[in-house]
This record gives structure tokens, sequence and C-alpha cells, in this order.
């Protein structure tokens, strides 16, 4: 990824080609991030732990914080994002419980 966006060099149509195959790639990391969710939610459910750990979930909010700076994304959204899919996730806990 570099700094400079090169317009010159590149159409709309390829831009538009390059939104669309990381689109798919977000869409699979969410899937992949799912997935391993409901493992957890499986892990819990065998351990009888309850669904909600807000130190996780806390952590999880930090790393997406700091991710964000780091790849210079604004934090607010990022963490809105990941609040999202956290919630979406205890949601799909509670009912297969």
């Amino acid at each position: 990824m570099s700094d400079t966006p090169n317009t010159e060099d590149r159409s709309l149509d390829e831009l538009r080609r390059e939104i669309e195959d990381i689109d798919r790639e977000i869409v699979e990391l969410i899937a992949r991030r799912t997935y391993v969710a409901d493992t957890v939610a499986a892990v819990k459910d065998e351990r009888d732990l309850p669904t909600t750990d807000e130190g996780q979930e806390e952590r999880v909010m930090e790393r997406a914080g700091e991710n964000a700076e780091r790849f210079d994304v604004d934090a607010n959204l990022v963490k809105a994002i990941f609040r999202l899919l956290i919630e979406l996730n205890k949601v799909e806990q509670r009912e297969s419980r």
C-alpha cells in the first residue's frame, strides 16, 4: 500500500475492481472470524462459561484502536465495526445456547 495514490496510471474501472477484491477479502475475514467466534462459543458452552467476557471485549477494542492507528485509519470507525462484530457474535452465542 503506497502513501500517495498514482491516479494517472489507473483507470476508474481498475480502481473499482480493486475495491471489489478488497470487499471480498473483508467478507472472507469476517466469515473466518465468525467461525472462530462460534468455536469459542462452543468451548464456553462446554465449560459452562458466560457468553460475555468484558475483559476480552476491552482487549479486542484496544487492539482495534491500535491497529487503526498503525494503518492510519479512523479509530472510531474501526472500533464501531468491531463493536458490531462483537455484538453479533454475542447474539449468535446466546441463541445457540
